[in-house]
């Protein structure tokens, strides 16, 4: 369901199923999936017929291609339906899709809001706090800790950074704390992990300044530790989620054997990516030097990525490029 034509065909295309086939659908969506159709679906006032016939005619067309998938949870179907929809259009929905069911626990804080979450946790001890942030979203999380004050949220992330598993007793103990703050029976169906990658997921969409406060403090606990999470926010694939004309900024520092370099460890989509921001003689040019290039050392390649991601961090501290996920102001 990429991009917004996808997702207005496949919100067409639910409405034509009818609510019952539509809820069956809904249950193997994943919830941003599910968000994204349901703000789609309140949207549309009146679709064309033939908008509808034509959209019918491709999925039937493609429907022998899909493969099954797997929902996660469905405490968020819960949440996002009803801010899509509002409480009386999506609870007759929302009742089929979920059968009746009751959600509590971690998986209701999933669709809550953040400044909710925050009041609700925000007097559990840190290693409490951290272990809860680590089973939400890593967007909704990151919202949270920029409620906290400037002590607990350093804390936290050091927490989850340090975070490698949880235990089932400790999961057991967490269910306690659910159980008494949301008064309900929390059904925890996976292990949450924490580590540098979670924490830097969550920095991902945490506002610049409050990163940097966050990644100080980590520094002086652990300098180690800190640079592997600011290596961990940015790797050379988040490209991808660098708009054209970013990627265009980055070519013009980046050094030709650089790039070539670089190129070597980087997936077909990216190198596309890259190729289309180029005229069509360079492209071809750099096409014709990947392949003439032959094999070389990983690590030559990797050092070469560290050099381009260093230029990418200083146009987007210089705000020339946006990089992908980022919180803060929205671009207009």
């Amino acid at each position: 369901m990429a991009g917004d034509e996808g997702i207005e065909k496949s919100a067409i295309l639910l409405i034509a199923l009818g609510e019952d086939n539509a809820a069956e659908v809904l249950k193997h969506l994943a919830p941003k999936e599910v968000q994204r159709l349901g703000h789609a679906m309140a949207g549309m006032k009146s679709v064309p017929r033939a908008r509808v016939e034509a959209v019918l005619e491709e999925f039937h067309r493609i429907a022998g291609e899909a493969s099954s998938v797997h929902v996660d949870t469905d405490a968020y179907i819960r949440s996002i339906l009803t801010k899509a929809l509002g409480d009386d259009k999506a609870s007759n929905l929302i009742s089929r899709i979920l059968q009746g069911g009751d959600t509590n626990g971690i998986e209701g804080l999933k669709w809550m809001d953040a400044q909710t979450v925050a009041d609700l946790i925000r007097n559990e001890h840190p290693q409490i706090i951290a272990t809860i942030l680590v089973h939400l979203d890593r967007d909704q999380a990151s919202e949270i800790l920029n409620l906290f004050t400037e002590r607990l949220r350093n804390d936290t992330i050091l927490r989850i950074a340090t975070l490698e598993g949880v235990q089932p007793e400790a999961l057991r103990e967490l269910n306690e704390v659910m159980l008494r703050l949301l008064s309900g029976s929390a059904n925890i169906k996976k292990a949450a992990m924490g580590g540098v990658r979670t924490v830097a997921e969550i920095l991902n969409f945490m506002g610049t300044a409050n990163e940097t406060t966050v990644v100080d403090a980590v520094r002086e606990y652990d300098p180690d530790l800190a640079q592997k999470i600011i290596d961990e926010m940015f790797v050379f694939e988040n490209l991808m989620d660098v708009d054209d004309r970013g990627i265009q900024l980055l070519l013009r520092e980046i050094q030709s054997d650089s790039l070539i370099l670089a190129m070597k460890g980087a997936s077909e989509e990216l190198r596309e990516k890259i190729f289309k921001n180029m005229s069509q003689r360079a492209a071809e040019m750099l096409r014709e030097d990947l392949e003439a290039r032959g094999p070389v050392r990983l690590s030559e390649v990797e050092a070469e990525q560290k050099e381009i991601l260093k230029i990418v961090r200083r146009l987007a501290d210089e705000g020339q490029i946006v990089l992908g996920g980022k919180g803060g102001e929205e671009m207009v």
